[in-house]
C-alpha cells in the first residue's frame, strides 16, 4: 500500500518506519524543515531501540520517504494517518490545533478516496471533528452533483506504544483497535493491519468514540496504578511495611496481574500525563466530577517530590551549598524522552535549596541541556559524576545502574549515601556494603 504519515515525532517515525518494514511505500511529512533534511540525510533524531537499524533498511531499499509538502502525501496515500501532537491546554483539555489544521489543509487536497486516521491520542469526538472540517473544505471545491461523498472516511486507530520498546510494540501489538463505522475503511485497514497479528493477536473494529475513549481509558488505568502502588509504598515506609513483599504478594493474585505495581518517584513522559489530565477534563465538559483521576494527578505530583523530601530530612534542611550526582534524566529507561520526568522536578527543587546537581543519562543529557542550559553540570560517564558529590540520587531504572561498583561509589562519594527512587538495589547488600540507602516503600538502611 501506498501510505503517509503526518508528523515524525515518536508516533509518527515509528508508524512509517515500521509500516515500511512490511513491505509499504511510506512518505512521512513534517513542516520541519530542518528535521526533514535529516530525516533525508539518515539521520534519526530520537532514542528508541530497534528504530535506526529498521529506519536505515527501510530508506536503503527506497520505501521510505520524507517531505514538508502536504500536497505530495495526498497524491500518492491511500491512507494518511495523523500523528500529530496533541499537548495539554492550561485547563488540561487536549489542544487539537494541530490535528484540525491539517484536515483542514487535507479536504482543500484529497481528490480520490482516501481515509483518514487518527494516530494521535485525542479526545471522545475528534473524528467527527476531523470529518467536519475536511468535509467543510470539499463542500467549498464541489458542488452537490458532484462526486465529493465518499471521498474519505476518517478512522480513529489509537496507538499503544511504550516508548523504549515502541518498536516491539507496533511489530507484535497486542491488539489493534479500530474504530470507523465504514465497512470499506474498515477492510483498508485490517488489510494494512494483517502482517502484524499473524500469531492470533485480535483486530478490534468498533465505532470510533469507544475506539477514542479505549486509549484515554487504557493509560488512565494504568496511571492509577502506579499512584496507587506509590501510595502504598509511602503508608509501608510508614508502618515498616517492605513494598517489595507487599508488590510481590498482590502481583501473584492473577485478579491484578504483575505489571505496573512497582513504586517509585511518579510518571510521566508524553502519554499518562496528558492522558488522564485530558480525560479528566472531558468528564468535567460532560458535567461528571471523575474523582479518581483527580486523585491520581494529586498523587503523582506530590509523589515527584518524596526523593527532595527525604534528601531534606537527611541533611537537616540545610542543603545549600551541597552537590548531589544525579543518575538519570529520561522519564524512563531506553528513552531520551524528558517530558514530565521526575528527575526535573528533583532538579528544580534541589536548586531553589541552593545545591549543585552533577547529572549522567545514557540518552537524555543534551535533551536537559536544551531545557536548563548551565543550571547544572552534565557528565558522560556515570562514575565522574560522582567525584566529590554529597549523595547519589538515582532517578531513572537504566540497567547501566543496577550493577555498580560500590567500592568506587564509596570511594568518589564524600559520604556514602544513596537516595533511590526506583529500588534498584537489595537491601542486605546495601547494608553489608556499608551505605546509607533510603527507597521507596522499603526501610532505610543506615
Amino acid at each position: 500500500m501506498n501510505i503517509a504519515v503526518i508528523g515524525t515525532g515518536y508516533v509518527g517515525l515509528v508508524t512509517g518506519t515500521c509500516f515500511a518494514e512490511t513491505g509499504n511505500n511510506v512518505l512521512c511529512v513534517d513542516i520541519d524543515q530542518k528535521k526533514v533534511e535529516m530525516l533525508k540525510k539518515g539521520v534519526v533524531p530520537i532514542y528508541e531501540p530497534g528504530l535506526e537499524l529498521l529506519f536505515q533498511r527501510n530508506t536503503k531499499q527506497g520505501r521510505l520517504h520524507f517531505t514538508t509538502e502536504l500536497r505530495e502525501a495526498v497524491d500518492i496515500a491511500e491512507i494518511i494517518f495523523l500523528a500529530l501532537p496533541t499537548p495539554p491546554g492550561e485547563d488540561g483539555s487536549a489542544d487539537l490545533s494541530y490535528i484540525l489544521g491539517v484536515a483542514k489543509d487535507l479536504g482543500k487536497l484529497i481528490h480520490s478516496y482516501t481515509v483518514i486516521v487518527d494516530k494521535s491520542t485525542v479526545p471522545v469526538g475528534t473524528s467527527e471533528m476531523v470529518t467536519s472540517a475536511i468535509r467543510t473544505e470539499l463542500d467549498k471545491r464541489f458542488t452537490p452533483e458532484d462526486a465529493a461523498e465518499g471521498l474519505f472516511d476518517v478512522v480513529s486507530n489509537p496507538e499503544f506504544l511504550r516508548e523504549g520498546v515502541a518498536v516491539e510494540d507496533f511489530m507484535k501489538p497486542d491488539r489493534v483497535v479500530i474504530g470507523t463505522s465504514s465497512e470499506r475503511a474498515a477492510n483498508k485497514m485490517k488489510q494494512l493491519y494483517e502482517p502484524f497479528v499473524r500469531q492470533g493477536n485480535p483486530i478490534y473494529i468498533m465505532d470510533e468514540r469507544s475506539a477514542e475513549m479505549t486509549k484515554y481509558a487504557a493509560n488512565s488505568y494504568l496511571a492509577t496504578r502506579i499512584s496507587f502502588m506509590n501510595e502504598i509504598a509511602n503508608l509501608c515506609e510508614a508502618m515498616g511495611a517492605d513494598v517489595d513483599k507487599v508488590r510481590i504478594g498482590m502481583g501473584s493474585d492473577n485478579r491484578i496481574g504483575k505489571r505496573f505495581l512497582f513504586p517509585g518517584i511518579g510518571y510521566g513522559g508524553s502519554c499518562f500525563p496528558k492522558d488522564v489530565q485530558a480525560l479528566a477534563k472531558t468528564a468535567e465538559e460532560h458535567g461528571y466530577e471523575f474523582q479518581i483521576l483527580k486523585s491520581v494527578m494529586k498523587v503523582n505530583e506530590k509523589q515527584k517530590s518524596r526523593i527532595y523530601q527525604k534528601v531534606y530530612e537527611f541533611f537537616r534542611g540545610d542543603l545549600k551549598g551541597k552537590t548531589f550526582a544525579l543518575w538519570g534524566l529520561a522519564f524512563k529507561p531506553n528513552t531520551d524522552d524528558i517530558r514530565e520526568a521526575p528527575a526535573l522536578t528533583i532538579i528544580e527543587e534541589l536548586l531553589e535549596a541552593g545545591a549543585k546537581i552533577r547529572a549522567f543519562d545514557p540518552e537524555a543529557v543534551e535533551n536537559v541541556r536544551t531545557l536548563l542550559g548551565t543550571k547544572i553540570d552534565y557528565f558522560q560517564d556515570q562514575y565522574e559524576v560522582l567525584v566529590d558529590a554529597d549523595a547519589l540520587i538515582i532517578a531513572t531504572e537504566w540497567n547501566v545502574f543496577r550493577t555498580p561498583g560500590f567500592d568506587v561509589l564509596r570511594k568518589l562519594l564524600r559520604q556514602p549515601v544513596i537516595f533511590d527512587g526506583r529500588n534498584l538495589y537489595d537491601l542486605h547488600v546495601m547494608e553489608s556494603e556499608g551505605f546509607y540507602y533510603n527507597s521507596i516503600g522499603r526501610k532505610t538502611v543506615k
